[in-house]
């Protein structure tokens, strides 16, 4: 591992405050996120730089090491790895910091030096316990890893399924979570989906404004940088609620229009309303029920791309109900001279 100035990655100073040292990581880890540089390696690396920064600075315990040790870092993990297996790279308890380790003595540490910082650490190698202060040649790895946050860079890279292990994983969690952008559920009309919309939304308390664009469907995601909780993102879900009278289908719409026996048989202009305004369809004499007439660019928006969505209208013929005599007697004239053959067959 290179030796790195932590301080310096965040761009605090040695001084800086807990507050201070959060505040700086997660402006710097925002802007260079690997999701806002897809296939930025010096991005990738650069946010894999500041976990790892982090991940020491935001731990007192770690902190205080980092500051004892500063760049011999590196030094005492190589003496540490050739003393593996000799009997003194742990220490009689499995202790890197307890008589015979390899850092047995260091002033600050539990040695002569004094000082009351302990450090306790997992493994599951070679004659480890499993639990706190394991030892042996696996022990030191899991340490080393937890000291410098290398599963912390792995674990917020990976999110929550992140490979890293220990204070590791734990530490990368933390950072993914800080992260992560909070979300709201906004539902809206698909009148408000049509013509765009705003809504409040309460996100940890605070009541937010939020514009919705036109032709956002559900499941559409509208982000806002910065108004989140502890100044992260925030993201709108949308939700579109259901309609009586139209149905959605991407861009498209589709509708059903009753029509009259007369209208159906003679044609003639009816009305339709769409969610621009109303309309005229011209429907032509013998317009039979379920045909579906294509009403070009009244459909919805397109929330990425040119130009709106198309209405499909499917007519429904609905027949004359309780007649006169009068009338089933000239109906009956009627279908006799139309002499319509059995659809049926």
């Amino acid at each position: 591992m290179d030796v790195r100035d932590y301080y310096q990655i965040l761009g605090v100073g040695r001084t800086a405050t807990p507050a201070e040292i959060k505040k700086a990581f997660r402006k710097l880890a925002r802007e260079h996120h690997p999701d806002k540089k897809p296939g930025d390696k010096a991005a990738e690396q650069r946010f894999k730089d500041l976990n790892e920064a982090n991940a020491v600075l935001s731990d007192p315990d770690k902190r205080a090491k980092y500051d004892h040790f500063g760049k011999d870092w590196e030094a005492y993990a190589r003496a540490a790895k050739a003393n593996a297996g000799t009997g003194r790279g742990a220490g009689a308890a499995g202790d890197p910091f307890g008589p015979g380790g390899a850092f047995a003595g260091y002033a600050g540490f539990g040695g002569p030096g004094g000082g009351n910082i302990r450090y306790e650490f997992h493994t599951s190698g070679p004659g480890g316990s499993g639990g706190a202060g394991g030892a042996g040649g696996g022990g030191f790895s899991d340490f080393f890893e937890m000291m410098f946050g290398r599963g912390a860079a792995r674990g917020a890279t990976a999110g929550t399924g992140g490979s890293a292990r220990g204070g590791g994983a734990r530490m990368g969690r933390e950072a993914y979570a800080m992260l992560a952008p909070a979300e709201a559920i906004a539902e809206i009309t698909l009148e408000e989906a049509f013509h765009g919309a705003t809504r409040i939304v309460d996100v940890g308390g605070r009541r937010l404004e939020v514009t919705i664009p036109r032709g956002v469907d559900t499941g559409s995601r509208v982000r806002i940088t910065g108004r989140g909780p502890d100044g992260r993102d925030l993201v709108v879900v949308i939700k579109v609620l259901p309609h009586a009278v139209f149905t959605r289908r991407g861009a498209d719409l589709d509708r059903e229009l009753p029509v009259t026996l007369r209208e159906a048989l003679l044609g003639g202009e009816v009305t339709v309303a769409t969610l621009k305004g109303r309309v005229l369809l011209t429907l032509p004499a013998g317009t039979q029920s379920g045909k579906s007439f294509r009403l070009t660019g009244q459909g919805m928006p397109r929330l990425k791309s040119d130009g709106p969505g198309d209405l499909y209208v499917r007519i429904r013929v609905t027949l004359p109900t309780h007649l006169s005599e009068e009338a089933r007697e000239a109906a009956a004239q009627f279908l006799d001279l139309a002499r319509q053959p059995d659809p049926r067959r």
